[in-house]
C-alpha cells in the first residue's frame, strides 16, 4: 500500500482529501504544519506529498524547498490561488504538479495516479539522500556521484548522512561524533578528524571532487557544501 502525506492547516481539508484517497487503496498520514511534515518525512517512508501552499508559519513553498534538500519524494502543491506565477514558482522549487482548489475527487485521484506513475520507484527514492549530483544510498551504504560509487563504513556513512542531509550547516566535532556512533561514547573527539581524513582519501581516490564539498570550518568543525 502506498502512503501519501497530506499537509494542510485546515483539518476539514485533510479529512476531505483522505476521504477521496482511501477508497483507491492509499494510506494517508495527516499533519497540519510544515514542520510536522518534515519530521514525518525524515523518519517514515511516503510515496507522495500533497502540500497546501497557504499555511501559517511555514508556507508550502518554504516546506517544499526544505524537503528538496534531502529527498526527491514527489510533491503535489494544493492552492486556492490560480495565479500562473504561483504555479511556475512551485514547479521551479521542486514541486511535481499543482492542483487548484476547489477540486473534485476524480481530478485529485487522476493527478495522484499520474504523478505516481512517473515515479514508480518512489520507495527506492526514499532510501536515497540527494545533494546536487551526490546520492547517499541508505540501503547499500554507498555514496554515488555521477557514474561513480564508493562503499562506506557505517561510521563514514553516518557522518556523511548528517552533513549531506543538512548541507548548509556547519557541524561541530561533537555533533558528528554523536551522528557517527549513535550512542554515548568515551572515544576521543579528535577521532572525527581521522574519519574525515580517511573519507577525503577514499573519495578522492575514487575520483569524487571532495575538495569542493567536504570542507573544514576552522575552529568549529566540518560541512558539506
Amino acid at each position: 500500500m502506498q502512503t501519501i502525506l497530506l499537509v494542510d492547516d485546515e483539518q476539514r481539508m485533510l479529512d476531505l482529501v483522505e476521504l477521496f484517497l482511501i477508497p483507491h487503496g492509499y494510506k494517508c498520514i495527516k499533519v497540519t504544519s510544515g514542520s510536522e511534515a518534515i519530521k514525518i518525512i525524515e523518519r517514515e517512508k511516503v510515496q507522495l506529498i500533497l502540500l497546501d501552499v497557504m499555511m501559517p508559519e511555514m508556507n508550502g513553498w518554504e516546506v517544499c524547498e526544505q524537503i528538496r534538500e534531502f529527498t526527491n519524494v514527489p510533491i503535489i502543491m494544493l492552492t486556492a490561488r490560480s495565479d500562473k506565477e504561483d504555479l511556475v514558482k512551485g514547479l521551479n522549487i521542486g514541486a511535481d504538479d499543482y492542483i487548484s482548489k476547489p477540486f473534485n475527487e476524480k481530478e485529485l485521484v487522476a493527478r495522484v495516479n499520474a504523478v505516481l506513475r512517473r515515479f514508480p520507484d518512489g520507495e527506492e527514492e526514499q532510501n536515497m539522500i540527494k545533494f546536487n549530483d551526490f546520492y547517499l544510498d541508505q540501503e547499500t551504504y554507498a555514496l554515488h556521484y555521477l557514474e561513480l560509487a564508493v562503499q562506506l563504513t557505517l561510521k563514514e556513512f553516518n557522518i556523511l548522512k548528517a552533513m549531506i542531509s543538512r548541507p548548509t550547516k556547519t557541524f561541530t566535532r561533537e555533533e558528528l561524533m554523536s551522528a557517527a556512533w549513535e550512542y554515548e561514547t568515551d572515544t576521543d573527539i579528535r577521532t572525527i578528524d581521522s574519519h574525515i581524513r580517511n573519507l577525503r582519501d577514499k573519495l578522492g581516490k575514487a575520483g569524487l571532487p571532495t575538495e569542493d564539498f567536504l570542507k573544514t570550518v576552522w575552529g568549529i568543525g566540518y560541512k558539506w557544501s
